[in-house]
């Protein structure tokens, strides 16, 4: 956590993903909320836009950073080394389920768990 703020010019430059959404929070409240000038509501469209772009590009970072934990995590669990097992193991009652049950009742055989 102390990683975080260890550049205090960054933090200006760039808010953290809370304080952006806030403040498009209140810009968004603002503009609908109260009589404005056109050029205001034109500078606060702008600061709006700045302040989106940084969210999306926060959550996209973030999202990132989840999928490489994710395929980290896939490739060291035990499964994944066997031949075939990692694949079933994930969901095994959709490709446990035999060929004669399904052609008995298929619309009660759907199970996610």
């Amino acid at each position: 956590m102390a990683r975080r703020k260890t550049n205090p010019e960054d933090d200006s430059a760039a808010p953290s993903f809370e304080d952006a959404l806030a403040g498009l929070e209140s810009i968004v409240d603002a503009m609908e909320h109260q009589q404005l000038p056109l050029e205001e509501l034109v500078a606060y469209y702008e600061k709006g836009s700045a302040l989106l772009d940084r969210c999306e590009s926060v959550l996209q970072s973030a999202r990132g950073r989840i999928e490489l934990i994710t395929l980290r995590n896939q490739n060291e669990s035990p499964a994944a080394s066997g031949s075939g097992a990692g694949d079933s193991t994930a969901f095994p009652t959709l490709s446990a389920q035999p060929d004669a049950s399904d052609d008995d009742d298929d619309d009660d055989d759907i199970r996610l768990f």
